[in-house]
């Protein structure tokens, strides 16, 4: 199934695709995450409206990003940098995450924002301390199309922690939907990419990630506690603008399309601060 979240003049509400391409709220008010709950919920749903129709929101309200770098070989090398040995984290706070068709905000001072399409897996059952791949799969309710903006100059140059450069407002455009695990025969099979204004300039697969989706589920629950709606966005392959010859960054005016095989698209606006 594929969640959403859609305002309206009640307030924020959950809501399904159905398979003919039209969004049905379900009543009530939109709830926390609870995957077995939101599909009995889901499964009563009545008749949609157009897609277009409706104001989307962020499919979920995650309690914690957990973000991984250089996750693509391809995108270290573009940086000049080596494959790390395990995992790099870092965190973007909740208040980063807005809706797919939301403009991101440049914000005050930057110099460098930049641009990561991203597979994003959404956590459905408490996991700590996972032992095997085929128990990380288990507690993955679902995937969801991750756009981490960042802010270079704030990430590289101005000393300490990458959190500097990742947690704008608006820096984290998640969905349009939330599609289930069952409805994803491989996690590592899946076409991803970015446009922006247009050109083409991430174009590949999450079969080239280093670390796939099974190890890194398994890997950050030995070092936090990951909760039901807790997001991982396991990296981007190489084509950000750090990596164009020159180096290309956005500025107010761009326009920006993200998009995953199953999981849709973003379109979204850049505005300066």
């Amino acid at each position: 199934m594929k969640f959403l979240r859609v305002h309206t003049d009640e307030g924020l509400r959950d809501a399904v695709l159905t398979e003919d391409g039209r969004v049905a709220t379900l009543p009530g008010e939109a709830e926390a995450f609870d995957p077995d709950r939101l599909r009995e919920r889901g499964a009563a749903a009545g008749d949609g409206v157009p897609f277009e129709d409706v104001r989307l929101a962020a499919p979920l309200s995650p309690g914690k990003v957990v973000c991984v770098g250089l996750n693509y070989a391809d995108h270290a090398a573009e940086g000049g940098q080596a494959a790390p040995p395990e995992p790099i984290l870092f965190m973007k706070a909740p208040d980063t995450v807005v809706g797919a068709h939301d403009d991101v905000v440049i914000p005050r001072g930057s110099e460098k924002t930049d641009w990561e399409v991203e597979l994003g897996v959404v956590i459905g059952r408490t996991a700590s301390y996972l032992e095997t791949d085929a128990e990380a799969l288990e507690h993955v309710a679902g995937y969801v199309l991750v756009n981490d903006v960042s802010e270079r100059h704030f990430q590289l140059e101005r000393g300490g922690q990458w959190d500097k450069g990742k947690n704008a407002p608006t820096f984290c455009p998640l969905g349009p939907w939330l599609l289930t695990a069952d409805e994803v025969a491989d996690p590592q099979a899946i076409k991803l990419g970015l446009d922006v204004n247009g050109e083409v300039l991430q174009d590949s697969s999450t079969a080239e990630m280093i670390f796939g989706v099974a190890y890194l589920v398994r890997y950050i629950s030995q070092f936090m506690t990951l909760y039901p709606g807790d997001v991982i966005s396991t990296g981007t392959p190489a084509g950000v603008g750090a990596g164009q010859k020159p180096p290309r960054y956005l500025k107010g005016g761009d326009v920006l399309r993200v998009w995953a095989d199953g999981l849709g698209e973003q379109h979204t606006r850049l505005i300066s601060a």
